[in-house]
C-alpha cells in the first residue's frame, strides 16, 4: 500500500540498515597524462556538476550503455565497506582501486527521478535472456555456485544511472574520509572564484568521525 514521503523518512529514521541517501565515491586519476588526488576529481565533479559514466572497459559496466554507481548504505556501513577495500589492497598491493572515502551523496528520491535504479543481481548470461540490451547497464555479476569463484557485491547495494549524470549543486552532500581531507576541500573550495561550493553544497561528512 502507498504511503507518504513523511511515512518514508519515519520508517528510515526507525531502522539502522536503511538510508534516504546514495552515494558515489570517487578516487585518484589520471587524466590527461595528469595525476589528481580524489579531493581534486571530486572538485573537478562539482565544479562541472556532472558524473561521467563508468564503461565496461573502466567500471565493469554490463552491455553498451554507460552508468554511474551509488551505493545503499548508511554511512556506518559505507566506512565499514571503505575499510574492506583498503583492508584488501594492501594485502593484495597490484589489485585496482575502485574507491576510496570521498564522494558525493544524494537524497534516494532526487536520483530515483533522474533515472536511477536498484542493480540486479544475477549470473550476467542468465540476465541477458530475460533484459533487452539497452536495461543491461543495470546488472551486476553475482556468483555463488563455485566455492573457489565466489563473485558477491551485494554489501555495495548498488543503485545506477543510465549514461552520465548532471546533478544541481544544492542536492549534494560532500562525503570526506577524515579532518586533513575537509581541510584541504575548504581550501580549494575559498579558491574558486566563479562559484561558491561552501553555500551551494548541503553539508559535509567526515566518515572517521562515524566510523572511529
Amino acid at each position: 500500500m502507498p504511503y507518504t514521503i513523511e511515512n518514508w523518512k519515519q520508517r528510515i529514521a526507525s531502522r539502522s540498515d536503511l538510508t534516504g541517501h546514495l552515494i558515489h565515491l570517487t578516487r585518484p586519476k589520471n587524466i590527461n597524462g595528469k595525476e589528481f588526488s580524489s579531493i581534486e576529481v571530486l572538485m573537478k565533479i562539482i565544479q562541472e556538476q556532472c558524473l561521467i559514466g563508468s564503461s565496461t572497459k573502466s567500471g565493469l559496466i554490463c552491455g553498451s550503455r554507460k552508468a554511474v554507481c551509488f551505493q545503499d548504505t548508511p554511512l556506518y556501513q559505507l566506512s565499514q565497506n571503505i575499510y574492506s577495500e583498503q583492508e584488501y589492497r594492501s594485502k593484495n598491493p597490484q589489485a585496482k582501486v575502485r574507491y576510496v572515502g570521498a564522494g558525493l551523496m544524494f537524497p534516494k528520491p532526487y536520483i530515483y527521478r533522474q533515472g536511477g535504479r536498484p542493480v540486479i543481481y544475477d549470473n550476467t548470461e542468465d540476465a541477458k535472456n530475460y533484459l533487452p540490451s539497452h536495461e543491461l547497464w543495470r546488472v551486476v555479476r553475482l556468483e555463488l555456485s563455485d566455492d573457489t569463484n565466489i563473485i558477491d557485491w551485494t554489501h555495495e547495494r548498488e543503485w545506477r544511472i543510465p549514461d552520465d549524470f548532471k546533478f544541481e549543486i544544492n542536492q549534494t552532500i560532500v562525503i570526506l574520509p577524515n579532518t586533513n581531507a575537509y581541510k584541504n576541500f575548504i581550501t580549494l573550495c575559498r579558491s574558486i572564484n566563479h562559484i561558491n561550493i561552501l553555500n551551494e553544497i548541503r553539508g559535509i561528512v567526515t566518515l572517521n568521525a562515524v566510523f572511529f
